[in-house]
């Protein structure tokens, strides 16, 4: 027998909403939306002092930087519809640049053959032939690693240049611990031969126009950055029926077999006919009250993350290089990509003849680099643009650090066996739904994020309506049809949002 969860708190310290909403970044923001749509009003309760989670937009001295960098991209109407209803005209287009930096020399991305042979020199390029003439010759096998499949394809050399380095930055793990079917989604039917033989002989029959999916030339972005987005949407949840509380971390989900009760965040208990989750699984797990089977506990240790870090600093000077972002591929220096803000948005930079770089570090909580002070962290920074030779180490005036913890759902050998027993036991409390990157352990873009929050929405209003369709979020990214009159997404709009996600590796170990 399940115990009544909570009943130490008094009535009067109770607040009831027919939905509460746990996590006040895209995709808890965009379920407040979409019900406040419907004049179903929410509270919405967020553990920190600003809304927007990753795609929120820091501050320092009146410097404007965004986590990660975020491009307002997708081909999902609803999505895009929201953008535009909520900011309107202060999006802007920018023009879309990154390139890969090695050795002092920018490279095109994706690689083009040539560009890329011209960059390394005789000597190297000579060295990457051999390589390339040797894997073709005498190809390892079993190809069952990201290393071993690249490898074969573009010699061994040209996998240390241009993708061991930065895939381990940023995944924390040796490329022989990958599998190789990352690689082979990532880069269907090319090798090192085809790449150069379109290149130098494109094909006759390609559409005027077509372009590589990752090569978008320009994108959508709101002026004074992502968060702008985001906290526009609190404002318009707050002037109508709903709230978002800050600072208020979630410390107990009270349920009971077939529902979830309520949940206890600031000493304040919060109950709902409905609840959305946004919560990394892992900790959803850990709060539930009374703790649930044991299996489902288990399940927790289950749900890993990689961590990350920005290092924004202060640079004298403008016009440091053309693009919104490079990446590093460097392998001595521990920075993986490094954004210029002023390339994004104008308006971001609010001195004359100054930038703002964002050094971007991938690792894991509490290890060396998450450990080191702010001070320790901005000094490193302002070594490895030196060393770089992008920014001379004087010319650095100031800078700040942002940590984001558990900002990359890792894809190992378990996870899948946490997602069975989430499901599960979902089944047993239809009232909880879980949406977001974070919130579903799927490491996708805010377009995915804010979908599978409009369909919980969707289906909160369905029930409280007592009619509509029930949507399956976890089939989001699957060639699954969704209709309701033709406003949500149909079978083609879906695998458009799947061709548009990011792909990520899965460990082999």
């Amino acid at each position: 027998m399940v115990e009544k969860a909570g009943a130490e708190f008094e009535r009067d310290s109770s607040k009831q909403s027919p939905v509460i909403i746990l996590g006040a970044g895209p995709a808890g923001l965009t379920a407040g939306y979409e019900l406040n749509r419907a004049n179903i009003p929410s509270v919405i309760l967020e553990k920190d002092s600003v809304v927007g989670g990753i795609s929120r937009t820091a501050e320092y001295k009146g410097y404007l930087f965004d986590i990660g960098g975020h491009r307002f991209f997708t081909k999902v109407g609803v999505v895009e519809k929201m953008w535009h209803e909520v900011l309107g005209g202060d999006f802007i287009s920018r023009p879309r640049l990154s390139r890969i930096f090695y050795k002092r020399k920018f490279f095109s991305y994706p690689l083009e053959p040539r560009n890329a042979l011209s960059g390394l020199g005789l000597f190297e390029t000579a060295r990457c032939g051999f390589s390339y003439l040797w894997a073709q010759m005498f190809p390892q096998k079993p190809e069952e690693d990201f290393e071993t499949w690249i490898s074969n394809r573009f010699g061994r050399r040209l996998f240390k240049v241009f993708f061991e380095s930065y895939t381990e930055k940023v995944w924390g793990m040796s490329c022989k611990n990958i599998r190789a079917e990352w690689a082979a989604q990532r880069i269907k039917g090319l090798s090192l031969y085809s790449a150069v033989k379109n290149a130098v002989f494109p094909p006759k029959n390609q559409k005027k126009g077509a372009v590589i999916k990752t090569l978008i030339h320009e994108f959508q972005y709101p002026r004074k950055g992502p968060g702008m987005m985001w906290q526009r949407t609190r404002e318009i949840l707050e002037a109508a029926d709903s709230k978002v509380v800050m600072n208020a971390s979630v410390d107990r989900v009270f349920w009971e077999p077939g529902r979830v009760l309520a949940v206890e965040a600031g000493g304040t208990r919060y109950e709902g006919a409905h609840f959305v989750s946004s919560l990394p699984i892992r900790e959803l797990i850990q709060k539930l009250d009374p703790p649930p089977s044991p299996r489902l506990l288990a399940a927790a240790n289950d749900f890993n993350y990689r961590d990350f870090l920005t290092v924004a600093l202060i640079i004298r000077g403008t016009n440091l290089f053309p693009d919104n972002w490079i990446y590093i591929h460097e392998p001595g220096v521990k920075v993986g990509r490094i954004q210029n803000f002023g390339n994004w948005s104008p308006e971001m930079i609010p001195e004359p003849d100054r930038s703002c770089l964002g050094l971007e570090y991938f690792c894991f909580e509490g290890d060396g680099l998450w450990s080191m002070t702010d001070a320790e962290l901005v000094e490193l920074g302002r070594v490895e643009v030196a060393k770089l030779g992008l920014v001379k180490a004087e010319d650095v005036l100031d800078g700040c650090v942002v940590r984001m913890p558990k900002a990359y759902p890792v894809y190992d050998s378990v996870y899948k066996r946490g997602i069975d027993a989430v499901q599960e036991f979902l089944a047993e409390v239809p009232n909880l739904q879980l949406v977001g990157r974070n919130g579903m352990h799927r490491y996708n873009n805010q377009d995915h994020s804010m979908l599978t929050a409009m369909l919980a929405a969707r289906n909160i209003i369905s029930d409280l309506k007592g009619s509509g369709p029930r949507y399956e979020l976890w089939r989001v990214n699957v060639d699954e049809e969704y209709h309701e009159g033709g406003a949500m997404q149909e079978e083609d709009e879906l695998r458009k949002l799947e061709q548009t996600q990011p792909l990520v590796p899965t460990s082999l170990r």
